[in-house]
């Protein structure tokens, strides 16, 4: 893909889309900066991109933690000098996590408490300490992942859809607030996408249901969010900003 040569971009968590998405970034010339609260994780993305020709560091961090952040934006300084893209797509959706997450009369609030502060403050610690190297640097990429689940409703899962409706105006905000200063911010919604996280949490009957609802012939896998990550933060979607890009095989029609 062009518009990547020698790109820096940070990633705040790994896991597939984030390794389809680093694969693509490293086949053109970019840099990443990947951490995730797993240490195999990260390194396992940050491979895929020196694998396709780039460069990667992998670090471990939570993103909950406004230091971990610190540490890995410093990181991605002093290894390479400047930060021009930042891609967030950690979440708080391990299996044990995700059982905890239920609906507003039974949620733990610990539960809750902890997928705000992953999926929700996280992202704006990442933000809030990688922008002003953006800016300094002649502006840059951010893309910000959220789901379909902010518009379908769920029974469950509260916490998630909750949090990833406050990334979706986060998104919108940093669009607003720093256009100006050549920042733009673009929210990525995934559908089902088979990863191996989703295969853990969801039964295969529950994938085959919301596949019969979907007009596609099939659920997502990792790449078709990979190539639409690649391309919000490449050159080419250089006058894209303040949206939202529905890769979910249609399940999301909106005018």
């Amino acid at each position: 893909m062009e518009g990547l040569k020698d790109k820096v971009v940070v990633f705040a968590g790994a896991g597939g889309i984030a390794t389809a998405t680093a694969a693509l970034l490293g086949a053109g010339g970019a840099k990443i900066v990947v951490s995730d609260i797993v240490e195999a994780s990260a390194a396992f993305t940050a491979q895929a991109a020196r694998d396709a020709g780039g460069q990667a560091i992998a670090t471990v961090a939570d993103i909950s933690d406004e230091d971990q952040v610190v540490a890995q934006i410093e990181l991605a300084i002093k290894e390479y000098g400047r930060i021009d893209g930042l891609f967030n797509v950690a979440a708080n959706i391990s299996p044990e996590q995700v059982a905890r997450d239920t609906d507003v009369t039974t949620i733990d609030l610990q539960a809750w408490q902890r997928t705000i502060d992953v999926n929700l403050t996280g992202y704006l610690f990442t933000l809030k300490h990688a922008l002003p190297h953006m800016i300094a640097g002649g502006g840059g990429s951010v893309v910000n992942t959220i789901s379909n689940a902010v518009y379908a409703g769920m029974p469950d899962k509260v916490a998630y859809q909750v949090t990833k409706a406050g990334v979706s105006a986060l998104t919108r905000h940093v669009a607003r607030r720093y256009g100006k200063d050549r920042i733009r911010a673009n929210s990525l919604s995934p559908g089902l996408v088979l990863t191996e996280q989703t295969k853990l949490n969801l039964p295969e009957a529950y994938r085959e249901l919301i596949l019969q609802q979907t007009p596609s012939w099939r659920n997502g896998e990792p790449a078709d969010l990979g190539a639409t990550a690649a391309f919000l933060l490449s050159d080419l979607s250089a006058w894209t900003t303040g949206q939202v890009f529905n890769v979910d095989g249609g399940t999301t029609m909106r005018a």
